[in-house]
């Protein structure tokens, strides 16, 4: 009996047949949303029933059915959304001669009104920090001007803005001797951050002109290099003030150093650990890249018991050296791994040409790998040195010296005392704590876009 060969189906043009998603498949949006929406009114009907439980405070401006004008509010919003949708969809499709969906673009324009509401939420914390950083009453708690035809500051959400100063940011410089070198220096850095920022303009506008680029490099190596001299020859002999405020510029030179010489120790052992794990085969390596994966599962202030005496028995014990060597041995395992997946989607028949005309493994790592890892070592450094800087809870156990405390643990002083809560310099240290990674994320930014997705596909 022969056998009758099946006729093979032909392909399409893209080399494969698609297939509808099944009903479960086109279902799982819509389920994942009910079910969101769901938990957003059972989370509002318990914080209903909760506040409406407590006794009304005499300092919260109450406007009685204040949750039915919202929702009107947000209706007539909606419909007016509705509308301009409406317009806007059959000003499209005269325009365009095209079939523009109505649901389409409504679905667009309610999503904004929701991100709008989304942002506004989260930035105004920010901006009623910002506000009581220039509050020397030195209270986060506004009470409302209830004779004030503003609801904004009727209802305290706006502080009284008449009493702004910048006593609270005066009380950080308090007693700080700055010698004539160091102010040089200091406009020099100034100079070069000006220039970096026109610099950066002007090649967005030109689409990164090589001369500007060039130029953009040498004003952030000028800026790089004045920085490191200010926070390496910045002593605590300047500082002579009696308060802890007095002493949070010097909080801050120590957290750049921590977190600067954290970052290009992450560098050094990351990028010899991720290139072995990546190049070379011996015997535990699988297993090591295992342990690395296990340490991550555990957070740090499970071994604070064991470093703290681990440093107290080495002597280092309330020194940057402990603090560094601790932050650094964290830092091994998620780097290693990172750079582990960026060397291997680089080619290895480079470093094959290389050793082919006579160099070692180790002038192969130097000479080959390391200069095609420039975004990735600037992406491990900046990582680590972010994650140090707002790192707290090794430094509150490690440093108990006011002339060696870190920004996180200088902040928690002010507002340790039960009633003596500085909360306006606490805003205002956050302020002037926050601006140098504001800086690096603004400056560093396409290394961190780029570091994050490095490896993830082989070449």
């Amino acid at each position: 009996m022969t056998s009758v060969p099946r006729p093979t189906p032909e392909l399409p043009p893209g080399g494969y047949v698609h297939r509808e998603p099944g009903p479960l498949r086109r279902a799982l949006p819509w389920l994942v949303l009910a079910a969101l929406l769901l938990g957003l009114v059972t989370l509002g009907f318990f914080l209903a029933k909760n506040m409406a439980g407590r006794p009304k405070s005499f300092t919260i401006y109450f406007i009685e059915g204040g949750w039915k004008r919202f929702l009107l509010g947000l209706l007539a919003a909606s419909g007016v959304l509705a509308l301009t949708s409406l317009i806007g969809q059959r000003w499209g499709q005269r325009r365009t001669g095209r079939r523009i969906s109505y649901l389409a673009v409504l679905g667009d324009q309610l999503t904004h009104l929701f991100l709008i509401l989304v942002v506004l939420v989260a930035v105004y914390p920010l901006v009623y920090v910002l506000i009581a950083a220039f509050d020397p009453r030195n209270s986060l708690f506004q009470f409302p001007d209830f004779d004030s035809p503003n609801i904004l500051y009727r209802s305290g959400l706006l502080p009284n803005l008449q009493v702004l100063s910048l006593e609270n940011f005066a009380k950080l410089f308090e007693g700080v001797v700055i010698p004539a070198w160091q102010i040089v220096l200091a406009g020099v850095a100034g100079a070069a951050l000006t220039a970096l920022l026109l610099l950066t303009l002007a090649a967005r506008a030109r689409r990164e002109a090589a001369g500007l680029e060039r130029a953009r490099t040498w004003a952030l190596r000028l800026l790089a290099a004045a920085l490191v001299v200010l926070v390496v020859f910045v002593t605590p002999a300047q500082f002579t003030g009696q308060s802890n405020e007095s002493k949070f510029v010097l909080s801050v030179r120590n957290t750049l150093l921590v977190s600067g010489l954290t970052g290009l120790l992450a560098i050094l052992l990351s990028t010899t650990a991720g290139y072995a794990m990546a190049r070379l085969r011996f015997p535990g390596r699988f297993q090591t890249l295992l342990f690395f994966i296990f340490i991550q599962m555990f957070p740090v202030f499970l071994a604070l018991v064991a470093v703290f005496t681990l440093m107290v028995l080495l002597g280092l014990n309330n020194t940057f050296t402990g603090l560094i060597l601790a932050y650094s041995g964290g830092a091994i395992a998620f780097n290693t791994w990172i750079f582990k997946g960026y060397v291997e989607s680089l080619p290895e028949s480079l470093e094959e040409a290389a050793m082919v005309d006579g160099a070692t493994r180790w002038q192969t790592f130097l000479r080959v790998v390391l200069p095609l890892s420039g975004g990735m070592l600037a992406f491990i450094f900046l990582n680590q040195f972010i994650g140090t800087y707002a790192e707290f809870i090794l430094a509150n156990v490690l440093l108990t010296g006011v002339n060696k405390w870190t920004v996180g643990v200088m902040l928690l002083s002010f507002t340790s005392g039960q009633f003596s809560s500085k909360w306006g310099v606490f805003a205002a240290a956050a302020t002037l704590g926050a601006l140098p990674i504001v800086a690096l994320f603004y400056g560093f930014q396409r290394y961190f876009v780029g570091g994050t997705v490095a490896g993830g596909v082989k070449e």
